[in-house]
């Protein structure tokens, strides 16, 4: 009875997904307002449903009391977002919102599938991530001189990745030397330090007026990138360099500043295939993963075979072999979500990315600054590089670089850095929509014309 159960609640949970992805790109051909918001009720409809199904297979399978507690938590959380993102700033995007909460729902559901600890942890992360998000549009609203303050963003940045080479505070896991640790708490710096970098290069590019002052700003940026690949952090590397690469095309519009930057960085791709040689394995690893199943490719070739046993419907929550995939509730979530809860629900979660992706790009094209232009443009170019290196590593297009899944894997710093992004973009889209509003308002004003009260006046 309970596989029936299980096998129902499954189709259940998809065709739900199915419709929530179909509506987050059907909105936008609605025009009236109404329309809109109703497509809004329902996506959350549909998302707190798949919230509580899943939970439903989860509680059958592990008979845990505390995934009771955790999902009456979770609610309340969720909840609280809307409540006082609409409360505080009643212009954002509540698409953005929905899709936000939707990639906080599957992180709870898949971490809670492989530890009551983790999850526990995962909650704790989300809360302090939102109650930080919700100071962070008033601040973009409010502060006008963002960029006075370059200099003090790189430095900041500098001193979050050099805290890790701080003797008793950094730490070594996994080969890279990119965590510190305080107590029973381990922190990557990193991933808070990409936001300083991204403030950092939007404020020296948006005023960059010549080929000197692109060339100092470029040589700041590459002493990023060379601290992370010291650290082994070859994965953050590649997004900080594409990110900056992509920022400098998009603030000059010449291509050939695009082309070198590709050319550079498949140059210093080769040369640290010719020193490193954890970059070599990697590599290898990538090119055939089979040739030492039993070793350095085990971690693929479990990606693989959980894609590929998933099919397209998915084995069902806790069906599976997901604790298998090493770190298959980090660096490997979506070949978890594959294999459980199928390829088409995998699908659908990389459509949504997409999704959001082409939101920060919408309203980067909107903002009227250079300035908060290049912030979101950076913001969307760091989020959706960082998802292709995730999904690329599970299901082997690109060599695994030990890249998170944005706010869905486990880790305390990802989650957080990413709701801040989020909370970035919008607070630049509800600067954005006071702007156009003064605007209207300036401009029908123009347009009223004094009419005399009696012939007399005329």
């Amino acid at each position: 009875m309970e596989n029936i159960i299980s096998e129902i609640i499954g189709y259940v949970v998809i065709i739900l997904m199915v419709l929530y992805t179909l509506s987050s790109f059907t909105i936008f051909l609605k025009k009236d307002g109404k329309k809109q918001n109703g497509v809004i009720y329902k996506e959350r409809i549909y998302m707190f449903s798949i919230h509580f199904l899943c939970y439903v297979l989860l509680f059958m399978y592990m008979k845990e009391l505390q995934l009771v507690i955790f999902y009456v938590v979770e609610i309340m959380l969720l909840c609280f977002t809307i409540g006082l993102f609409r409360m505080f700033y009643k212009q954002i995007s509540p698409v953005l919102l929905n899709h936000m909460m939707l990639l906080m729902i599957i992180s709870f559901i898949m971490v809670a599938r492989f530890s009551m600890e983790l999850l526990l942890k995962q909650i704790i992360f989300m809360i302090i991530g939102v109650g930080i998000s919700l100071f962070i549009p008033v601040i973009i609203k409010k502060e006008k001189n963002f960029e006075k303050f370059g200099w003090i963003f790189a430095g900041a940045g500098f001193v979050l990745m050099l805290s890790v080479f701080i003797p008793g505070l950094g730490k070594t896991l996994n080969g890279a030397r990119n965590w510190i640790g305080i107590g029973s708490i381990t922190i990557q710096p990193s991933e808070l330090a990409k936001i300083a970098f991204i403030f950092f290069a939007a404020t020296m590019l948006s005023r960059c007026k010549d080929l000197r002052e692109l060339i100092k700003i470029s040589a700041v940026s590459m002493v990023y990138i060379v601290i992370l690949v010291i650290e082994k952090d070859l994965g953050a590397a590649i997004i900080f360099f594409i990110t900056y690469l992509f920022m400098v095309y998009v603030s000059t519009k010449r291509l050939r500043y695009l082309i070198g930057g590709l050319g550079a960085g498949s140059a210093g791709a080769v040369l640290g295939y010719t020193i490193f040689s954890h970059v070599r394995v990697r590599v290898q690893v990538w090119l055939d993963p089979w040739s030492s199943i039993d070793g350095k490719g085990y971690q693929i070739t479990q990606s693989l075979f959980a894609i590929g046993t998933g099919g397209w419907f998915g084995l069902g929550l806790c069906r599976g072999m997901a604790n298998k995939i090493p770190v298959g509730y980090s660096d490997f979530i979506f070949s978890a979500i594959a294999e459980e809860l199928g390829g088409i629900f995998a699908c659908c979660i990389i459509l949504i990315y997409i999704g959001i992706f082409l939101m920060f790009i919408n309203i980067s094209m909107k903002m009227k600054r250079r300035f908060y232009k290049l912030v979101a443009f950076g913001c969307a170019v760091m989020y959706m590089f960082q998802t292709l290196l995730s999904v690329g590593g599970c299901i082997k297009f690109v060599p695994s670089t030990g890249v998170t899944l944005p706010l869905i894997s486990y880790g305390g710093s990802s989650v957080i850095s990413t709701i801040i992004i989020f909370s970035i973009i919008q607070g630049l889209y509800v600067l954005n929509q006071d702007e156009e509003d003064g605007f209207e308002k300036n401009r029908k004003k123009r347009r009223v014309k004094k009419i005399p009260k009696s012939y007399e006046e005329r």
